[in-house]
């Protein structure tokens, strides 16, 4: 059985479970022989591409950006503030107006968000270079202190930017459909049913949600 890249860390006694370039197909392999639907998304579409990003304040906001938008406008939005300021650092971004963040299409609410972190990337409070090292529930913690980080941003910065293998994003749309779809479940099923499903991934819960992830954004809208 294939196993995601662990790294071990002594002094706090926990393992941190990892997928990379080189393991991600033999998890997901591992995944489809657990779960029928799943393999028939890989027979049928082959595997999900390895989404990744950057530890890093960009790949934070970038994330904020997509909040209840689609990924589409979030790109937009990234791509302006890149224009503005070359390079999106803390230091940088809170140079710019808030009639500067809005020509860039970034909401006042949102605007909030971004400027507090990176408030609290200068200050101290957060330190994204020590995320690598710290169990999932102690990002999670740190990440979630943060105005305007919920645990589906949190979800998804430890999936794309920290390669987490065993996380299940419950409050990621487009998954929860495409999991309630592939396993023609009703719409009104319930948040505890579709955890009971992912917890029989375990231990490699963020590839499930990778191969549904490429299971919505393969097959037409009007099919979920």
């Amino acid at each position: 059985m294939p196993n995601p890249k662990k790294i071990s860390n002594l002094d706090n006694n926990f393992m941190i479970q990892e997928f990379t370039p080189a393991n991600y197909q033999s998890l997901c392999d591992e995944l489809g022989k657990r779960d029928a639907e799943l393999q028939n998304i890989i027979d049928t579409y082959g595997y999900p591409p390895f989404w990744s990003r950057t530890n890093s304040f960009e790949s934070l906001v970038h994330i904020i950006l997509e909040q209840q938008v689609s990924l589409a406008a979030a790109n937009s939005a990234l791509n302006k503030l890149k224009e503005r300021v070359q390079e999106i650092t803390p230091a940088r971004i809170l140079l710019l107006s808030d009639e500067e963040m809005r020509a860039c299409y970034v909401s006042r609410q949102k605007n909030g968000y971004i400027k507090y972190m990176a408030e609290a990337l200068i200050s101290g409070q957060i330190n994204l270079e020590e995320f690598p090292t710290l169990p999932d529930d102690e990002v999670r913690a740190k990440l979630v202190a943060l105005k305007g980080i919920g645990n589906w941003t949190a979800d998804v910065y430890m999936i794309s930017a920290l390669h987490r293998a065993d996380l299940f994003p419950i409050g990621d749309l487009a998954a929860v459909n495409a999991l309630k779809r592939i396993k023609n479940l009703p719409k009104e099923t319930s948040q505890e049913k579709l955890l009971e499903i992912a917890e029989g991934w375990a231990p490699y819960r963020t590839l499930g949600a990778k191969l549904l992830w490429h299971y919505y954004l393969s097959v037409p809208k009007a099919k979920l």
